[in-house]
């Protein structure tokens, strides 16, 4: 088997490599990664010299990793994949994602006041409204650009709503989400540094939770400014560093899974026609779309201690890193888990990642896509991708940048 470089983002702009994940689950698990020779724009945050890492490519290590937060930390070198300097992982601890118990257990709680299965469920009557309005806007044209036009569209809309930011600011937060994410792609890299753009979100997220606080209203700003957990509340700078995670993953991974799922669709046409002949199977389609495009490719642990993952020995301080695409189409827990299968039951996938991680806005993300593509194939039976797929270059979302695709046009009622 050819060496594949996994540290590379430009190994995943050019495809998924999922014959060598494959091959690591069979022949090394838990396998060393090198450096590797990487070039990084001058001035970047993320200028300086990467280690190795040992990449985890099966479901179950996946899983002890994820349940293990006393070996393996997410705050002592974040959970990118990149090395950065000791300040600026300072500052991306205050991020939920970035933290351990009990800091994080804390944080957790507060942010869950916003979080709640019935806020997903009295939501799903405008998500469903909002998608129609998305479709509205290209139904009679006959062809889009799917990620611009549609894709994006959905996650933009909930999450300014969400948040109570005026819909107005969504190219706004789509733009910032993209330098924030795609900092490697030389589409966005050049426009700005990451830390430039982390800086006006920061000042957004502030001037948001200043009206909040001061006159607070039927949204998850006002929710979180005001929660309390214990006599504690959200202070300032957590305020605005989880606007920042929510504007970032609440939008680019719902994204990224409904470009995925309707390039899925396109791919597997048997599969299209079993869900228009029994819509019911939309919900069990979600759950396959997520495991099938798996958004999320890399997160990263650091070991607080010398230990081992599947007899592999590790040292204190080594890079672990997980690898989602890989571990949702082990063998060991999905049949012919390369087929695109809209009726797979059960589907243990881990999109959204595992144990005290697990995304808070899972619910919110399977109704998004379960409503997209319900309405999508109810009114536009035909879409299919109708030219090439241009991908970002990121080692940690799979994402594609633009996607053609064409649709008998509905006719003027």
């Amino acid at each position: 088997m050819q060496t594949v470089d996994l540290a590379s983002s430009e190994t995943y702009e050019r495809e998924m490599p999922y014959e060598y994940f494959s091959w690591l689950r069979e022949e090394t698990p838990v396998h060393w990664q090198a450096p590797g020779t990487r070039v990084i724009r001058p001035g970047s945050p993320l200028g300086v010299e990467q280690q190795g890492f040992w990449a985890v490519s099966r479901h179950r290590d996946v899983i002890e990793v994820s349940l293990d937060q006393e070996r393996f930390s997410s705050a002592r070198g974040t959970v990118m994949l990149q090395d950065m300097e000791p300040d600026r992982i300072g500052q991306l601890r205050l991020w939920l994602i970035n933290q351990d118990a009990p800091d994080h257990t804390k944080l957790r709680k507060l942010i869950n006041k916003g979080f709640t299965k019935r806020m997903v469920h009295n939501m799903e009557s405008h998500i469903r409204k909002l998608t129609g309005e998305i479709i509205d806007r290209v139904a009679r044209r006959g062809e889009c650009d799917f990620v611009e036009s549609i894709a994006s569209e959905l996650p933009l809309l909930v999450i300014a709503e969400l948040v109570g930011a005026p819909v107005e600011d969504r190219a706004k937060l789509f733009d910032w989400s993209n330098k924030m994410i795609g900092f490697e792609d030389p589409d966005f890299s050049n426009e700005t540094l990451a830390t430039d753009t982390m800086g006006e979100m920061l000042a957004y997220a502030a001037h948001l939770g200043g009206l909040r606080r001061k006159d607070p209203r039927d949204d998850l700003a006002s929710i979180l400014v005001h929660a309390e957990v214990d006599g504690q509340q959200l202070d300032e700078l957590s305020f605005n560093m989880f606007f920042i995670l929510l504007v970032m993953a609440g939008n680019e991974t719902t994204r990224n899974a409904i470009s995925g799922g309707m390039l899925a669709l396109s791919e597997y046409p048997d599969q299209r026609r079993k869900l228009l002949d029994d819509p019911s199977l939309m919900k069990l389609a979600t759950e396959e779309i997520l495991r099938y495009v798996s958004p999320v490719i890399t997160m990263r642990r650091t070991a607080t201690c010398d230990t081992e993952v599947a007899g592999q020995a590790i040292r204190e301080n080594d890079k672990i890193v997980m690898f989602y695409p890989s571990a949702n189409r082990d063998a060991e827990v999905f049949e012919n888990p390369s087929q695109f299968d809209v009726t797979r039951d059960p589907n243990p996938h881990l999109a959204f990642g595992w144990g005290p991680h697990f995304c808070l806005g899972a619910s919110l993300a399977r109704a998004e896509i379960r409503i997209m593509f319900s309405e999508l194939l109810l009114r536009l039976p035909d879409i299919e991708v109708s030219g090439p797929v241009r991908r970002l270059r990121s080692a940690t979302v799979n994402s594609i940048k633009s996607m053609p695709v064409r649709f008998t046009p509905e006719r003027t009622q």
